[in-house]
Protein backbone atom coordinates (compact mmCIF):
# COMPACT_ATOMS: atom_id res chain seq x y z
CA UNK A 1 0.00 0.00 0.00
CA UNK A 2 1.30 3.81 -0.46
CA UNK A 3 1.28 5.87 2.08
CA UNK A 4 0.69 9.64 0.78
CA UNK A 5 0.85 13.34 2.21
CA UNK A 6 -1.51 15.41 0.65
CA UNK A 7 -2.01 19.30 0.72
CA UNK A 8 -4.92 21.05 0.38
CA UNK A 9 -3.29 24.30 -0.26
CA UNK A 10 -5.65 27.33 0.44
CA UNK A 11 -5.84 31.00 -0.79
CA UNK A 12 -9.27 32.73 0.41
CA UNK A 13 -11.60 30.76 -1.44
CA UNK A 14 -9.01 28.94 -4.41
CA UNK A 15 -6.96 26.17 -4.02
CA UNK A 16 -4.02 24.87 -5.51
CA UNK A 17 -3.81 22.09 -7.81
CA UNK A 18 -1.23 20.61 -10.36
CA UNK A 19 -1.74 18.41 -13.44
CA UNK A 20 -0.21 15.22 -13.01
CA UNK A 21 2.09 13.81 -15.69
CA UNK A 22 0.83 11.50 -18.66
CA UNK A 23 3.21 9.04 -17.57
CA UNK A 24 2.03 8.11 -14.10
CA UNK A 25 -0.93 6.70 -12.80
CA UNK A 26 -4.37 8.75 -13.53
CA UNK A 27 -1.82 10.80 -15.89
CA UNK A 28 -3.33 14.14 -17.06
CA UNK A 29 -5.45 14.61 -14.53
CA UNK A 30 -5.67 17.58 -11.73
CA UNK A 31 -4.56 16.53 -8.23
CA UNK A 32 -3.64 18.15 -4.50
CA UNK A 33 0.22 18.21 -4.90
CA UNK A 34 1.92 16.01 -2.29
CA UNK A 35 3.43 12.45 -2.51
CA UNK A 36 4.94 9.03 -1.14
CA UNK A 37 5.96 8.47 2.11
CA UNK A 38 9.21 7.51 2.44
CA UNK A 39 10.12 5.02 5.30
CA UNK A 40 12.22 6.70 7.64
CA UNK A 41 10.07 10.20 7.25
CA UNK A 42 6.76 11.10 9.00
CA UNK A 43 3.80 11.66 7.27
CA UNK A 44 4.12 15.40 8.60
CA UNK A 45 7.81 15.04 7.36
CA UNK A 46 6.73 13.69 3.77
CA UNK A 47 3.63 16.24 3.42
CA UNK A 48 7.13 19.41 3.80
CA UNK A 49 9.20 17.28 1.73
CA UNK A 50 7.12 16.89 -0.72
CA UNK A 51 5.28 20.34 -1.50
CA UNK A 52 9.13 21.99 -0.96
CA UNK A 53 10.30 19.45 -3.93
CA UNK A 54 7.54 20.00 -6.40
CA UNK A 55 6.10 23.80 -5.15
CA UNK A 56 9.19 25.51 -3.76
CA UNK A 57 7.62 26.09 -0.48
CA UNK A 58 8.16 25.69 3.08
CA UNK A 59 5.08 24.35 4.99
CA UNK A 60 4.42 26.60 8.13
CA UNK A 61 1.26 25.18 9.59
CA UNK A 62 -0.65 22.51 8.38
CA UNK A 63 -3.89 20.62 9.74
CA UNK A 64 -4.62 17.47 9.38
CA UNK A 65 -8.10 17.18 7.28
CA UNK A 66 -8.93 13.23 7.34
CA UNK A 67 -7.66 10.15 5.63
CA UNK A 68 -8.79 8.41 2.99
CA UNK A 69 -8.33 4.52 2.22
CA UNK A 70 -8.96 3.91 -1.53
CA UNK A 71 -8.75 0.84 -3.45
CA UNK A 72 -7.71 1.22 -7.39
CA UNK A 73 -7.53 -1.99 -9.11
CA UNK A 74 -4.17 -2.40 -9.37
CA UNK A 75 -3.23 -0.89 -6.39
CA UNK A 76 -4.21 0.33 -2.72
CA UNK A 77 -3.24 4.02 -1.61
CA UNK A 78 -3.80 5.82 2.08
CA UNK A 79 -4.53 9.56 1.68
CA UNK A 80 -3.53 12.12 4.30
CA UNK A 81 -4.96 15.17 3.18
CA UNK A 82 -3.65 18.30 5.37
CA UNK A 83 -5.13 22.30 5.12
CA UNK A 84 -2.53 24.65 4.36
CA UNK A 85 -2.94 28.73 4.91
CA UNK A 86 -0.06 29.76 6.09
CA UNK A 87 3.85 28.58 4.19
CA UNK A 88 6.33 30.87 2.65
CA UNK A 89 7.52 31.34 -1.09
CA UNK A 90 5.53 30.95 -3.78
CA UNK A 91 4.45 28.36 -5.53
CA UNK A 92 5.65 27.03 -9.12
CA UNK A 93 6.07 23.53 -10.85
CA UNK A 94 9.41 22.80 -9.60
CA UNK A 95 9.05 19.60 -11.67
CA UNK A 96 7.46 21.34 -14.80
CA UNK A 97 4.22 20.46 -13.95
CA UNK A 98 1.29 22.52 -14.70
CA UNK A 99 -0.48 24.46 -11.56
CA UNK A 100 -3.29 26.62 -10.96
CA UNK A 101 -5.47 28.34 -8.44
CA UNK A 102 -8.92 27.05 -8.69
CA UNK A 103 -12.36 28.62 -7.01
CA UNK A 104 -13.49 25.83 -4.67
CA UNK A 105 -16.49 26.41 -6.29
CA UNK A 106 -15.31 24.81 -9.34
CA UNK A 107 -14.02 21.77 -8.97
CA UNK A 108 -15.46 19.24 -11.29
CA UNK A 109 -14.23 15.53 -9.47
CA UNK A 110 -14.37 14.14 -13.12
CA UNK A 111 -11.11 16.15 -13.19
CA UNK A 112 -9.56 14.69 -10.72
CA UNK A 113 -8.19 10.35 -9.28
CA UNK A 114 -11.54 9.13 -7.70
CA UNK A 115 -9.61 9.07 -4.32
CA UNK A 116 -9.93 12.79 -4.18
CA UNK A 117 -13.60 13.41 -4.66
CA UNK A 118 -14.42 13.03 -0.61
CA UNK A 119 -11.69 15.91 -0.29
CA UNK A 120 -13.52 18.14 -2.90
CA UNK A 121 -16.66 17.38 -1.39
CA UNK A 122 -15.00 18.52 2.01
CA UNK A 123 -13.85 21.37 0.44
CA UNK A 124 -17.22 22.75 -1.57
CA UNK A 125 -18.82 21.77 1.97
CA UNK A 126 -16.55 24.08 4.04
CA UNK A 127 -15.75 27.18 1.84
Amino acid sequence: MEHVAIGVILRGDKVLISKRKKSSHEGGLWEFPGGKKEDEESIRQTLSRELAEELGIKVINSNSIFSVLYDYTEKMVKLDFFLIKNFSGEPFGVEGQIIKWECVNSLNPSNFPKANYSIIEWLKNRI
